[in-house]
């Protein structure tokens, strides 16, 4: 726990920072890459967790994989370095990206379904989020074919189940108890 609210913190610093450097958009940007090239590779995030690894050759790895990245990321990685904190980049990109919605009065739905969602869907599901919540959304589009069918709509910490698995489990258990 003590570690995601460090994380936290260093990223309401960052956020601070680059919204007063008015770069809070491409820092945003940064930070999805951040979590993303960390998710797709294991390797990273092992050499970021490792205590073996020299902190100098973490900078040399992160510069080459972000070398586009805006100067207010590489600030904050070389605090994180300093600091002996590097371990907490991912969790403090993910706080990032949070923080900055909520800034934005945006939020991140995620509509998980069996196939992936039409253009039109995408755009019937924004509104109805923008109508259930009265705040922009983006939309993370999640396809895992054990649903069967249906969607799982989640936003921050409201989610409604309308998918073919959920009622057959229902089914099942109305069953069983009977």
């Amino acid at each position: 726990m003590a570690g995601s609210r460090a994380a936290i913190r260093y990223a309401k610093a960052v956020l601070s920072i680059a919204t007063d450097n008015k770069s809070a958009e491409a820092v945003n940007s940064d930070m999805k890459s951040i979590t993303s090239a960390i998710a797709q590779s294991e390797d990273l995030d092992q050499m970021l967790q490792s205590p073996v690894v020299r902190a100098s050759d973490k900078k040399a790895v992160l510069s080459k994989v972000f070398k586009d990245a805006n100067v207010a990321t590489f600030n904050l990685i070389d605090t994180l370095i300093k600091n002996k904190r590097l371990a907490l980049l991912n969790d403090v990109a993910e706080s990032y990206i949070m923080l900055y919605d909520r800034l934005r009065d945006s939020q991140i739905a995620k509509v998980t379904t069996a196939v992936p969602l039409t253009e039109d869907l995408k755009a019937k599901v924004l509104a109805k989020v923008k109508e259930l919540t009265g705040k922009k959304a983006e939309l993370e589009n999640i396809i895992d074919e054990s649903i069967i069918g249906g969607f799982i709509l989640r936003v921050g910490d409201i989610q409604y189940n309308a998918s073919i698995s959920n009622k057959l489990d229902k089914l099942k258990r109305e069953f069983t108890l009977n």
